[in-house]
């Protein structure tokens, strides 16, 4: 079996952290002489920052560019979040493993002494571009005009500091991942059973070619069943109706005790903040999540 492999990444602080993690994890599993080379590359949605997400017909949005590197033989393996990840695989590629998930909830960050539930003062302004962020907030009565915000992790975090905005909403992983302080806010972790994450929140997907038999070997010590199963559940949902960035979907599901959960938050195409919330909600328990 090979001792080196390609793997295709973006350039951000986080999707770097991400591709290191897999690297590390497989000189865990293959010995420490294994190598690991990182290919970076830039997607659509690294050089379009500037627009909000919505807006864009985001299919692959920034993933595509890496999945193109892949199917040309130019990287072994891309190593996707898989909330960026379009429900459907392209011709010839698969995902071969998805690694145990990180805290899959969303992070409400205030500057200074506020907090959601003391109430905030009129004007207060929150940062996101996620629409299923957007539609939540409204919908749980976390009264701030809600501020389109794109950037990396740290630039986000950045803006919220020097006072461009009041508070931000963030995926946890990312924060963790980075090992970013936050001390100097307040930091309010979001309940993903109430507010519901985005389909693959916190969780990686490795994706190579199909007939690639022995990459697919290499990378099969880093799956985490559990993990699988529940994104496979949320990934699925999101294919049947047909979502995207431009659909406030949150869909969760996790294993407790004997059971699967699975949490869904589901609002209309095209909602946008000053419009009625009206999100449907479910959640449902069951030994196999896929039937639930």
């Amino acid at each position: 079996m090979k001792n080196t492999i390609r793997i295709g990444t973006r350039g951000s602080r986080l999707a770097l952290s991400q591709a290191n993690w897999v690297a590390d994890r497989l000189r865990e599993a293959h010995g420490q002489d294994f190598v690991a080379e990182l290919v970076i590359l830039k997607t659509r949605g690294d050089k379009l920052q500037h627009l909000a997400l919505a807006k864009l017909d985001d299919k692959g949005f920034f993933t595509k560019e890496i999945e193109q590197a892949l199917i040309d033989g130019r990287v072994d393996v891309a190593v996707h979040s898989l909330k960026d990840l379009p429900s459907e695989q392209p011709e010839g590629l698969d995902l071969a493993a998805i690694p145990v998930r990180e805290d899959p909830a969303d992070l409400l960050l205030l500057s200074g002494d506020y907090s959601s539930d003391s109430g905030l003062p009129r004007g207060f302004r929150i940062g996101t571009s996620s629409i299923r962020r957007q539609l939540q907030a409204s919908e749980q009565g976390i009264a701030a005009e809600l501020v389109e915000i794109r950037g990396n992790v740290p630039t986000r975090l950045e803006r919220l500091r020097e006072g461009r905005i009041d508070g931000l909403v963030l995926a946890s992983a990312g924060v963790r991942r980075l090992g970013l302080n936050t001390d100097d806010l307040n930091v309010e972790r979001l309940d993903p059973s109430v507010f519901v994450p985005a389909p693959g929140q916190g969780a990686l997907g490795l994706q190579i070619r199909s007939d690639d038999v022995e990459t697919k070997g290499l990378l099969e010590p880093l799956n985490h069943d559990e993990t699988a199963i529940s994104v496979e559940a949320e990934r699925w949902l999101l294919q049947k109706v047909g979502g995207g960035c431009n659909l406030p979907l949150g869909a969760w599901a996790r294993k407790e005790g004997e059971e699967f959960v699975f949490s869904a938050c589901l609002g209309s195409r095209g909602w946008r903040p000053g419009l009625p919330a009206n999100a449907a909600r479910v959640t449902v328990r069951g030994s196999d999540p896929m039937a639930l």
